[in-house]
């Protein structure tokens, strides 16, 4: 496809996906983290509260947001984050949130014990999909009247949350898609061990529960950011291609308030 071939100066021209450049990493997380902030603060302010749809991946953003909170002394305790998915094991349960993998272990360590217990999102505010109660976002983000942001990354597959391909659903059906238990794609198993697990495929989970597409759509805006090697032919096909269930990236390209950030590693030509 021509996209890939785009040069990075080229990148963002015509794109149908609004796309923001930027330096190295560091600049990508910090207008996450700064946006998170911003969006919780007007929120406060208003008497409102605030929800975000929240990945396990990027995470460079989140010790920029706990200094970023802490430092300002912004409270979370009107927040509710929604996280995006869970690996699950091959009963369909999720893995133990001390499982190194696990998405509920890293926000606890990494985000919600680092916090000041006085500005922290309380308990109860901090969900995640579970498999067996599979209704229970849809109906929350009906019941707390929708989602502020959501932010993410794009997988290999051009997955979102882990919304793999279906390339047998028209892309309308694609976004119509909540909540479930799926299948991990081979090409992201094999993805996301080489950078978790040093390779070892074998000890790659191969199920997941995820937020779906019309959860992830129905956010009143929608950050997504790039920064990997790979992500040089992702980011372009999401910004560039036809939008279709086979690349589900490319569905933000019919978002109101879509942004890409992009660093300047996944602004390079594909090839």
């Amino acid at each position: 496809m021509d996209y890939y071939h785009l040069s990075a100066a080229e990148l963002g021209k015509g794109a149908k996906l609004p796309i923001v450049k930027l330096g190295d990493s560091g600049e990508v997380f910090y207008e996450l983290a700064r946006e998170m902030c911003d969006e919780i603060r007007r929120n406060n302010a208003a008497g409102k509260r605030t929800v975000f749809i929240c990945p396990v991946g990027p995470v460079g953003q989140y010790p920029i947001f706990v200094r970023l909170v802490n430092k300002e002394g912004l409270s979370l305790r009107n927040c509710w984050f929604l996280n995006m998915d869970e690996y699950l094991t091959d009963d369909g349960q999720w893995i133990a949130k001390d499982d190194p993998l696990s998405f509920r272990g890293f926000m606890e360590r990494e985000v919600y014990s680092k916090i000041d217990p006085a500005l922290v999102v309380p308990e109860a505010q901090r969900i995640f999909p579970d498999p067996n109660d599979l209704g229970r976002i849809p109906a929350l983000i009906e019941e707390l009247g929708g989602v502020d942001i959501t932010f993410g990354g794009i997988g290999i597959t051009g997955h979102l949350a882990f919304n793999e391909p279906q390339p047998q659903l028209t892309a309308e059906e694609f976004a119509q898609l909540t909540t479930r238990v799926l299948d991990i794609a081979p090409e992201t198993r094999a993805t996301n061990c080489i950078g978790d697990l040093g390779g070892a495929l074998e000890d790659m989970p191969r199920k997941c529960v995820t937020i779906g597409m019309k959860e992830i759509l129905s956010a009143r805006k929608l950050r997504l950011a790039v920064f990997r090697d790979w992500h040089r032919a992702v980011c372009r096909r999401a910004a560039y291609g036809d939008v279709t269930a086979s690349f589900p990236a490319t569905l933000a390209q019919n978002h109101p308030d879509a942004r890409l950030y992009v660093n300047a590693n996944a602004a390079q030509r594909a090839y």
